[in-house]
């Protein structure tokens, strides 16, 4: 019986990957599938330090923008299963999903969830003139004038047109959108009155906001969001259910232990219980948001379903 218990605990051993006993033993990599600056890589670098003193091994941001971010992706699906490179996903992942007939990895089955990061806000801003003040008061006006009024996104494929299309046809209007290039043509087309009202992130139009130059119609968030307490939520205005936010979740390439990738899930859950770091997240319009990797996982294949249904009740042309 003895003997049967030693060589049971020696297979037990065989089968636990090397690497995994003793991880980590070397710098980790993150990468982020756009260039410095943006929120996924604040949001990364913010975690990537203390993060680091929690595993005992430096957390390196490494930053590999290009193709809506799949470039890093597709490294990190392709990468060794020894948990030392990640990539930090975005809510583009799953549009991604939904937009490309194919892409070079499985968006869900080439990658294990570690855990999601932080949340951060869409938000419908519209020109400071526009009639409307409200959910109620958009959708009646968009009814009264089918097809006249529109709305701005930072390009076709977008998270954020994938949103308005989202509201429009929860609300059961007809709108037309308007794709530009990039967040800062989004709000000078709103300053010079070239469109109704746009679907962005709270952070990026909130200048002109608190400077009177914009509006705040409603936040797409399921909740109202700590940093505009005053503005409703879409859901309660109106279009019940409606719920969209921005995130950011960690990965490793599927495969890797599960003994790697529940550990880094427990060292997230330390750094983003810290009040100094959701300060930091606060700051750039994000909020530190813990979670399971299990719920991770069941929270992306959600996420493609939805923008899935989207796309196609839109017409919107896969790539």
């Amino acid at each position: 019986m003895r003997r049967i218990v030693m060589l049971t605990a020696l297979f037990a051993a065989l089968a636990t990957p090397a690497g995994a006993q003793d991880w980590p033993a070397k710098p980790i990599r993150i990468l982020v599938g756009f260039g410095p600056g943006g929120g996924t890589d604040i949001a990364t670098r913010i975690i990537a330090e203390p993060l680091g003193q929690v595993l005992g091994q430096a957390v390196v941001v490494e930053n590999k923008p290009g193709a809506g971010s799949t470039i890093a992706s597709d490294l990190v699906a392709k990468a060794p299963k020894d948990g030392y490179t990640a990539v930090m996903l975005s809510a583009g992942h799953t549009v991604s999903a939904a937009m490309f007939k194919s892409l070079p990895y499985d968006s869900v089955t080439d990658f294990a969830p570690v855990g999601l990061v932080a949340d951060s806000a869409f938000v419908i801003a519209a020109r400071k003139d526009f009639p409307a003040n409200d959910v109620k008061g958009l959708i009646a006006l968009a009814k009264a004038q089918p097809g006249k009024l529109n709305f701005a996104t930072v390009g076709i494929g977008s998270t954020q047109q994938f949103a308005g299309e989202l509201f429009r046809q929860m609300a059961g209007i007809d709108v037309q959108h308007v794709a530009y290039r990039g967040t800062p043509a989004v709000v000078k087309a709103l300053l010079a009155k070239e469109v109704d009202y746009a679907v962005e992130l709270v952070h990026a139009v909130n200048g002109q906001v608190q400077a009177g130059e914009l509006k705040l119609i409603a936040v797409g968030a399921p909740e109202r969001w700590p940093t505009i307490p005053d503005v409703p939520t879409v859901a309660e205005s109106g279009v019940p259910g409606y719920s969209v936010v921005g995130w950011y979740g960690l990965v490793f390439p599927a495969g890797t232990p599960s003994s790697i990738v529940e550990k880094t899930n427990l060292a997230l859950k330390d750094v983003l219980s810290r009040p100094d770091i959701r300060d930091r997240l606060d700051k750039i319009g994000a909020r530190a948001h813990y979670s399971t990797a299990q719920e991770f996982g069941g929270f992306l294949q959600r996420e493609i379903a939805q923008w899935q249904s989207v796309r196609e009740k839109a017409n919107i042309p896969q790539n």
